[in-house]
């Protein structure tokens, strides 16, 4: 197996985090709309995303688990299949049962690609460099991701603006080339993704790859490695804290991830201006996304990442309700761009807590279970916010969803007892044990889950 020096692995961490994000910023700007304009209603739609965030729930442990078990490649090759079919039955779905297949299997895909990547990320590079700072690349990598879905949104506009081409319709055409750049997503996980460890069981002796009873052996092993996950979540205060902010966050972002295509529409009075609006209004989103990610580091030195995290989250709540109060569409955008911004900026923060908390054994079934619990929560917030929106008003849904994103600031403070740099040995699997004071004079408490 070829062995990666811990730039190495940043850099193709990189390149596929960009890949893995591109499709996701041609969708987001269409998504919605495409539903609408063939014939769903707003009900309808909450409905549908329901179906993803449950299928979500179902999947998610088990294939984090699976990761974490037979490796990470496999799972990643198999979330990009399934997002290569959801995207060609999205190319042609006119009916409310063909968007349930195109989400059920975009649930498949959310659940398997959960996690992997970037666990695959801390791992390698702590393998190749034990006192490295694995916080910055994941901030690096939430800079490319806002880039590639800015790239992915403008692409988008564009697209929607030159109008049908052929049998494609306007609001199509950014799906096709979605799903020509998952093919291209998919080369690049073969190419570029070395496991940086062997997976439990799916190994021989000499590092060669193992037969499919080894194989066999590894998915076999999937419930005890879920369990581990489990008794870590039980076994950590500050785990649990954590986990429970994906709750509150899964309901709330419905606000500003599906019901801003429905406010633009509102406040510009034409679904169509409104998709060909979000292109680069998405662009410049995402491009904020990349600049908060960029530079929340330097808060997160200075006030420690459990505050950062809790003051991003009161003030991602106020950007929303800009988005619901602020009259016209520059207001509507610019509290949309302020959202984005500070949305790129809490994701790092939020998961370089998380990876503190874990060991590299359980560490994609911790990730897939941090994601697990926003995904039931997503399901209600699109049944109940899309209802409120189409009972009452947009404004009021995304007030509630507002509430929401910021009553889960409180939750941040328990991780003040993580130390801001656990000794490497906090990386490794075995048993539960106490790290060593942080900076503040707090103890640490990362634990594994060993019996």
């Amino acid at each position: 197996m070829t062995t990666l020096t811990a730039g190495q692995v940043h850099q193709r961490y990189l390149v596929l985090h960009a890949l893995r994000w591109a499709p996701t910023g041609l969708l987001i700007p269409v998504m919605v709309l495409l539903m609408l304009e063939r014939g769903l209603t707003l009900a309808q739609i909450g409905l549908v995303v329901a179906f993803q965030g449950f299928t979500v729930l179902l999947l998610e442990l088990p294939t984090g688990g699976l990761a974490d078990a037979v490796g990470r490649k496999p799972v990643l090759v198999g979330a990009a299949l399934a997002n290569l079919a959801s995207l060609t039955v999205l190319v042609v779905a006119d009916s409310f049962g063909l968007f349930v297949a195109v989400l059920l299997l975009q649930g498949v895909y959310r659940a398997l690609e959960s996690g992997p990547l970037e666990s695959w990320y801390v791992d390698a590079t702590l393998a190749a460099d034990p006192d490295a700072r694995y916080e910055d690349g994941l901030s690096h990598g939430g800079v490319v991701a806002g880039v590639a879905i800015a790239a992915g949104a403008l692409a988008a506009g564009a697209l929607v603006a030159l109008g049908p081409v052929g049998p494609v319709s306007a609001l199509t055409g950014p799906v096709v080339v979605a799903g020509l750049l998952q093919v291209v997503g998919l080369v690049g996980l073969a190419w570029l993704l070395v496991e940086a460890r062997p997976a439990a069981g799916a190994s021989v002796a000499g590092g060669q790859p193992a037969g499919l009873s080894s194989f066999g052996t590894s998915v076999r092993q999937v419930p005890t490695v879920v369990l581990g996950a489990l008794r870590l979540l039980r076994r950590s205060r500050i785990l649990v804290a954590l986990v429970s902010v994906e709750l509150f966050w899964g309901f709330g972002m419905i606000s500003f991830e599906t019901l801003m295509p429905v406010r633009l529409a509102e406040v510009t009075g034409d679904a169509d201006n409104a998709a060909a609006l979000l292109g680069p209004v998405g662009a410049v989103a995402w491009l904020a996304s990349a600049g908060g990610a960029a530079l929340v580091p330097m808060a997160s030195r200075r006030i420690g990442a459990p505050l950062t995290a809790a003051a991003l989250r009161l003030l991602q709540g106020a950007t929303v309700v800009g988005m619901a109060l602020l009259a016209g569409p520059f207001g509507v955008v610019a509290a949309y761009l302020a959202c984005y911004a500070v949305h790129g900026a809490s994701n790092p923060v939020h998961l370089g807590l998380l990876h503190r908390q874990v060991d590299g054994r359980h560490r994609t079934s911790v990730v897939s279970l941090n994601s697990m619990v926003a995904q039931p929560a997503g399901a209600l917030g699109g049944v109940v916010l899309l209802a409120i929106a189409g009972a009452t008003s947009v404004s009021l849904a995304m007030l509630v969803g507002a509430v929401v994103l910021a009553a889960a600031a409180p939750l941040y403070l328990a991780a003040r007892r993580t130390p801001s740099h656990p000794s490497p040995s906090a990386h490794r699997a075995g048993p539960a044990r106490r790290e060593p004071a942080g900076r503040d004079g707090s103890a640490g408490e990362v634990v594994s889950a060993a019996p």
